[in-house]
């Protein structure tokens, strides 16, 4: 491969580390990567939506929640049965100030019959939601449960349930004009883990919507839900949700990534990314390594049959291999590899933040010869730039009390440990502080927490020994914790 001249270099490295503007509450269309099984989130019939944290849950809500970009997905997905007719999407949850707080939430715990409160809750916030859409005389007959404050669970479900019928009835004749004059209304579910810290809670929160949907789903053709559940969610709690379950997930879309599809999301980013002259240097110098097709709203969009159609770009990329000899891996796989969860699972956030931090370090030390852009020590350190943000970023968001987790591990920092060893870590002041907001993790004892952290992918048994417990490259460095026989990374 030629080598190339400095100045083009810079350009090159300066184009790829620059990090995507928008947060998990925008959506960019030229950063959104349509796979169609993800795109089926919009069939009228497919009702769950189930994915890890990154895998793009709250990105594709906001795309569909988008017109512009709702067709521009649907343009290019031809086989996903897109619903006929007018669509409007609301918010069921978060509600932020028209909805309850943690503390309004757990107010319903204290009734004899917590799961059914919570189901009629979710009616009554529902019902709030789509009180606009409401001629005035359904909203008359519903005006107890509109006019108390959105804190007030209590209040607001009670107020429901004194309703009578009522609520039921008003919902019964949006939908019957919602079908009469082709139209249809979709009720997004998405950040359900912020409704509260405590587990036992959250569990009795999500099943409550679950059970309402599970009793409404069919009774209403046009008035749908979208709910975005986290897959330790689905998992952990649908056996004791159960049948209600059941009746939600027979269609459900699961937002897993091939690795065909991660390369596919990484190179959606490269080839749209401009470069400080406001051209696409990147989009060039990857023209013969990749095949792309042009949409008007989504950009430059690669086409990937396979994996291995992604391995041209990254041997464009970086060096064939991650080291001087062939003992250090393919890069091809390396990258991937090196990124996923205890569950194998890989995430296209972290691809695209592993790249972006890789170019910055190599902006830096040059290390890269010829015409490639990124050396395999830049790779290396920039892995430890995604675990430190990753790990960051779960503290602040869905796994708050991780910063207690790493504090008990602190004490014995080598991974991996056999199940006896890692029990007694977490036995450490079990029932004290996890996180400042009074956050636990999943389980009730340190044995039910081993299995939990297993589930979420934080720790993986490893193969042959199911008694010993290593934490994935992903967890590794953002946890402060290091590896028996672990090699530097140069």
């Amino acid at each position: 491969m030629p080598n190339m001249t400095v100045e083009r270099r810079s350009t090159l490295l300066q184009a790829l580390s620059l990090r995507s503007a928008h947060t998990l509450d925008q959506v960019s269309p030229e950063n959104l990567f349509p796979i169609p099984e993800h795109v089926r989130a919009m069939e009228a019939e497919v009702l769950l939506i189930v994915g890890d944290r990154g895998a793009g849950k709250t990105e594709l809500k906001n795309a569909l929640i988008d017109e512009r970009i709702r067709s521009a997905v649907a343009r290019n997905s031809p086989n996903v049965r897109v619903p006929q007719g007018k669509v409007e999407w609301k918010i069921g949850w978060p509600l932020g100030a028209k909805g309850p707080d943690s503390t309004g939430w757990r107010a319903l715990q204290v009734g004899h019959q917590p799961q059914e409160d919570f189901a009629a809750a979710w009616g009554a916030y529902l019902l709030r939601g789509l009180a606009e859409a409401l001629t005035e005389d359904e909203r008359s007959s519903v005006q107890s449960v509109l006019e108390l404050a959105s804190v007030n669970a209590v209040g607001v479900t009670t107020a429901h349930r004194q309703a009578g019928v009522n609520p039921t009835g008003a919902l019964d004749a949006l939908d019957a004009r919602l079908l009469r004059e082709n139209r249809w209304i979709f009720v997004a579910y998405d950040e359900l883990d912020t409704v509260d810290t405590r587990w036992e809670t959250l569990g009795l929160v999500i099943r409550g919507l679950v059970t309402f949907w599970a009793n409404y789903a069919r009774r209403w053709k046009r008035i749908r839900p979208k709910i975005f559940l986290r897959s330790d969610f689905f998992k952990h709690h649908r056996d004791v949700a159960g049948a209600d379950v059941a009746k939600l997930a027979g269609n459900r879309v699961e937002l897993q990534w091939s690795d065909a599809n991660l390369y596919g999301a990484l190179l959606k980013h490269i080839v749209n990314k401009p470069d400080a002259s406001g051209g696409y240097a990147l989009r060039d110098y990857f023209a013969r390594s990749v095949k792309t097709r042009a949409d008007e709203t989504l950009g430059m969009i690669p086409v990937l049959s396979t994996r291995d159609e992604a391995r041209p770009f990254v041997d464009r990329l970086a060096s064939e291999w991650m080291g001087a000899t062939q003992s250090k891996g393919l890069t091809f796989r390396w990258i991937l590899d090196h990124l996923r969860d205890g569950n194998g699972r890989a995430l296209p956030r972290s691809l695209v933040q592993l790249v972006a931090s890789a170019a910055e370090i190599e902006r830096d030390h040059g290390r890269a010869k010829g015409g490639h852009l990124l050396h395999n020590v830049s790779i290396r350190n920039a892995l430890d730039k995604v675990s430190t943000e990753y790990v960051s970023q779960a503290k602040s968001h869905e796994f708050l009390w991780l910063e207690g987790l790493q504090a008990r591990l602190q004490q014995d920092r080598n991974a991996p440990w056999q199940r006896r060893v890692l029990v007694r870590l977490l036995k450490a002041n079990f029932d004290g502080q996890w996180s400042a907001n009074g956050a636990r993790p999943p389980g009730s004892s340190p044995e039910e927490v081993v299995d939990n952290l297993v589930e979420l992918g934080i720790l993986r048994a490893r193969p042959g020994d199911g008694d010993k417990f290593d934490v994935p490259d992903l967890y590794l460095h953002g946890l402060d914790l290091t590896r028996h026989g672990g090699a530097a990374k140069g």
